[in-house]
């Protein structure tokens, strides 16, 4: 079980000031609305290939109607009013400015800022580089929206057979009820603002195995956003999340289910206990999918199901623990390691969202295909980062790891076909409002980070190139080491029964 944590707070993020009620209207507004930026191909086996460009027929002289190059206009503007006499010095200045322009947008413009300074493949695609931050399927990164008003097909996916598979499982275009989360990105940095003089106060400094900074912070930051009338957790390792909780909300009370109580760490090191949370732990551990929720609650007085937070850090398989938390009536879920494609020890909801028919979804095995050299380049710089032989097992199964469903610290394997990871989306997609995954606190070149791939990821709070944002946060004064465990850190908020 990965580790985690407890605090306590005196500061107070910026959220709403309506009374202490969970926010209900939440969903996932990871990017902006999907788009259909695509042509149907004309014939099933023309899907991968785009659109030859038809050109003119007629090669007649368009020199009377063709627009004379922007140099020249310019050129000529000059001179005409007698600013410059040389054409040639005129056409150099001409070509200063633009290269001055040039520079002004690159250093202003967030599409065109560098991910990191140990990544040449940077975000530009102006110049036809491998650019991390688009919706190519290969490296793109799953809109896990389950709003969908279109089908997207991944760019390896071939049309005819997408179209009997969406034939056999049923694949509808349907909407949700429009929800999104409430905080922007803004709220978000005033909440880092807020948080990192209160993690610097962390009992456990080196939380090896355990929740770096980005994850503790995006616990803390949604669960002071909620203000849940009880939290509980299952994993907490040496005690930080629970400390971290503590941070978040002083006097709301915690449950907590770990095999091996936090107490028994302090015998070795830092860890941390909590006064006023009810541990089901060593002899007295019960799994979550087995504990009777309406009778604990109830010693709590609490019959208000939707005013609970449930943070999962066990590593367990997470559509298991989605159907146990549907079960037994939760509807705000916080998963910590929501695991990539290709990586991790248990089954993910990022796993479940990266298929074809959602956009930035889908994988190719081809080993000469664009996703292949992709991935080999970027494995050079990114430890967690998987080439195609290590995405893809046996019979080109990329979905789960390597076509397995994994559980209980990879400890159960199961192999699953496409079908059955498929349906996986549909239900889960069936039963969530919001899916949010937590984006990284910084980008790679300020925290210098070398861990996850960062075109896996979405863009970050603090993007690249806004050292002096970094610097007024106080992140600067944070180890490296600490921005090292991101994995994708997800909230859910299930739907409430139909009436």
């Amino acid at each position: 079980m990965s580790n985690r944590h407890s605090h306590t707070v005196s500061h107070s993020i910026s959220s709403p000031k309506a009374p202490p009620v969970m926010l209900d209207r939440t969903l996932s507004s990871r990017r902006s609305q999907p788009h259909l930026d695509f042509d149907f191909p004309s014939t099933a086996a023309s899907s991968a290939v785009s659109p030859v460009p038809e050109f003119p027929t007629s090669l007649a002289d368009e020199s009377k109607t063709k627009k004379p190059p922007l140099y020249l206009l310019a050129t000529n503007y000059i001179s005409r009013f007698g600013l410059v006499k040389s054409p040639c010095l005129c056409l150099s200045l001409c070509l200063l400015l633009i290269v001055f322009a040039l520079f002004s947008l690159l250093l202003n413009s967030r599409s065109f800022v560098c991910v990191s300074s140990y990544d040449p493949i940077s975000r530009v695609s102006l110049f036809g580089l491998d650019g991390v931050d688009s919706d190519f399927g290969s490296l793109g990164v799953p809109w896990c929206k389950f709003c969908f008003t279109l089908i997207f097909f991944g760019p390896f996916a071939s049309f005819s057979s997408f179209a009997s598979f969406v034939e056999v499982y049923g694949v509808k275009s349907r909407s949700k009820h429009g929800k999104t989360v409430e905080w922007t990105s803004k709220d978000l940095i005033n909440g880092l603002e807020e948080f990192v003089p209160i993690y610097e106060t962390r009992p456990i400094k080196n939380n090896l195995y355990g929740m770096g900074f980005d994850h503790s912070f995006g616990l803390w930051f949604i669960t002071r956003w909620l203000k849940p009338d009880i939290m509980i957790e299952s994993g907490a390792f040496k005690g930080h999340s629970t400390w971290v909780l503590r941070q978040a909300m002083p006097d709301t009370p915690i449950i907590s289910l770990t095999p091996r109580h936090p107490e028994k760490y302090l015998k070795k090191g830092p860890a941390y206990v909590d006064g006023n949370c009810t541990y089901f732990a060593g002899k007295d551990f019960v799994d979550f999918g087995s504990v009777d929720w309406e009778k604990v609650l109830k010693i709590h007085g609490i019959s208000d199901f939707s005013r609970v937070l449930v943070f999962f850090d066990d590593h367990q398989n997470e559509l298991k623990r989605l159907k146990q938390a549907l079960k037994a009536g939760f509807h705000h879920l916080v998963f910590e390691d929501n695991y990539d494609t290709g990586t991790g020890d248990h089954y993910s909801l990022r796993q479940i969202c990266d298929q074809f028919y959602i956009r930035g979804g889908g994988h190719s095995c081809f080993k000469d295909s664009d996703e292949a050299r992709i991935r080999s380049k970027r494995k050079k710089f990114w430890e967690k980062a998987v080439d195609i032989d290590e995405l893809c097992g046996p019979h080109e199964a990329w979905w789960g790891v390597r076509g397995e469903m994994r559980d209980n610290f990879n400890h159960n394997k199961t192999t699953i076909s496409y079908g059955e990871h498929f349906q996986n989306s549909r239900f889960v997609e069936s039963i969530l409002d919001v899916y949010w995954e937590l984006p990284p606190t910084a980008g790679p070149s300020l925290t210098h980070q070398t861990r996850y791939d960062p075109g896996r990821a979405p863009p970050p709070v603090v993007e690249d190139g806004r050292y002096r944002m970094f610097q007024r946060l106080g992140l600067d004064r944070l180890e490296r080491s600490v921005f090292n465990g991101y994995t994708q850190m997800v909230y859910l908020q299930i739907s409430k029964p139909e009436s």
